[in-house]
């Protein structure tokens, strides 16, 4: 089977060849995390969760880092306004940003590598570019010398203007270059800092990155990823170090970035203040509905987030988990079951999509095939078998990992048994023909949000409306 990705570098889709077949290497750019993350951060993890998916189906081995920043002038600034020591405004908010990707059905990365864990690699790394000639002291800064890289640029394609526009650097009197960047800058006692040959300071941003590929998957790495806000300057920076602390042309071979999430016409950013966290729609929205929902559009296009495309969702989803229902006799194992099996145990409908460059919405429509075909069979063995490719299909997508009675028992505030003892009660109303005391029940369930079947196997519940 052949994987198509489309390489930013190239801009062009292109067949994706490993390094080491026998060891995929993946690194993915994390949040910085000084509050909680807005939905938008939760687009890469997704998009870049199903890769990691896809390519434990198709390769023995998957080594992937996704790092969180925990030294940024964001955090510093946010630590001293709440009077709180930065580690631990740093864990708090690391430890709420994993929680959030639970929620959202990703699958935890082999390494999640801090940046304040890597301060002799990323030392080590400042001197390597400093005694090749890359870059240079001044004033205890340490700054990469642009024009010393004759391939700058070739990330992002962009012009001399473009590139200070969009690096909003500041043009210092001791740089070189206006177009020169920071790999490691003087501290004030207020702020962290370490011991360096330079100055007691921190590193820039760009260089953390750099240091801890480096160190938790070699020289060069198959597969970056990241939002394309991050293309310039970040990647291109981390491209331009990596290649000349190391003489090694070729640091990535494939970079992916995801489109942006948008409320209207503008990125959703907390610069911009217009952002919705996770942990807020969290209250409203289960994490698998989330989930759905930014599968719905092409990764690298950008999505227009709204409250109707989460309904949307709801709704699709809801039909996924019918169809199982349908021959929920058969069996309640979730998707959870179909965990990094033979390329064959998957629907080739979804596959196919997915290694066509991550086609998430052609993967979903695939998922509704399947279930449509679920619905309409009276055969029990064809049942079990598109039943089986529902589930399979859904772990590629990191869906349907719910059992079913729990996802349509799912409605907020209610207690499951007390919900049974009402239905309990209504079926003995019912026997002894006690039908007003039926109805009543059945009214009092109905304004709770809950709607009853009843079947030659009894009575089940769900939301109204599912």
């Amino acid at each position: 089977m052949q994987l198509k990705l489309h390489n930013t570098l190239s801009g062009q889709k292109e067949l994706f060849e490993p390094i080491d077949p026998e060891r995929i290497t993946m690194y993915v750019c994390g949040p910085t995390v000084y509050n909680y993350v807005h939905i938008g951060n939760g687009r890469p993890a997704v998009v870049f969760d199903v890769l990691f998916r896809l390519l434990q189906v198709l390769y023995p081995k998957v080594s992937y880092v996704a790092n969180v920043t925990d030294i940024d002038d964001k955090i510093n600034r946010q630590a001293l306004a709440n009077g709180e020591p930065i580690k631990a405004l740093t864990d708090r908010f690391t430890d709420a940003y994993n929680d959030d990707m639970a929620v959202l059905g990703i699958l935890q990365p082999d390494v999640q590598p801090r940046a304040t864990e890597h301060i002799d690699e990323i030392i080590d790394m400042i001197q390597s570019l400093v005694d090749k000639g890359f870059a240079y002291e001044a004033e205890g800064h340490v700054l990469f010398h642009v024009p010393a890289d004759p391939e700058y640029g070739s990330l992002s394609k962009r012009s001399l203007e473009d590139m200070l526009d969009g690096a909003r650097v500041e043009v210092a009197p001791y740089k070189q270059d206006p177009k020169d960047f920071v790999l490691w800058k003087p501290s004030t006692p207020e702020l962290p800092g370490w011991d360096s040959p330079w100055s007691h300071g921190r590193p820039g941003w760009h260089i953390e990155c750099s240091a801890m590929i480096h160190k938790h998957l070699g020289l060069s790495i198959d597969i970056h990823g990241g939002g394309s806000d991050l293309t310039f300057p970040h990647h291109e920076n981390e491209a331009a170090q990596s290649r000349s602390a190391h003489a090694n042309t070729q640091f990535v071979r494939y970079w992916l970035h995801n489109g942006m999430l948008t409320m209207g016409q503008e990125k959703m950013a907390k610069s911009v203040g217009n952002i919705v966290t996770i942990h807020d729609l969290r209250k409203r929205y289960s994490g698998e509905v989330l989930r759905y929902t930014l599968l719905r559009g092409q990764y690298r296009s950008q999505l227009v987030w709204s409250e109707d495309l989460l309904d949307q969702a709801q709704s699709s989803l809801d039909g996924l988990y019918q169809a199982l229902r349908g021959v929920d006799t058969l069996g309640n194992d979730t998707s959870d079951a179909f965990a990094i099996q033979a390329t064959d145990a998957y629907p080739q409908t979804v596959l196919d999509t997915l290694l066509d460059d991550l086609n998430t919405p052609q993967a979903l429509a695939a998922m509704h095939a399947i279930a449509t075909e679920l619905n309409k069979t009276q055969i029990p063995a064809e049942a079990l078998e598109l039943r089986r490719q529902l589930l399979a299909g859904g772990w590629l997508l990191g869906l349907l990992h719910q059992p079913i009675t729990t996802y349509f028992q799912s409605v907020g505030g209610l207690d499951p048994s007390y919900i049974d003892g009402l239905i309990d009660e209504r079926n003995s109303a019912r026997a002894d023909k006690n039908f007003a005391r039926a109805d009543e029940i059945r009214e009092e369930l109905a304004g709770m949000g809950v709607e009853l079947e009843d079947t030659r196997d009894g009575t089940r519940w769900k939301r109204s409306g599912d």
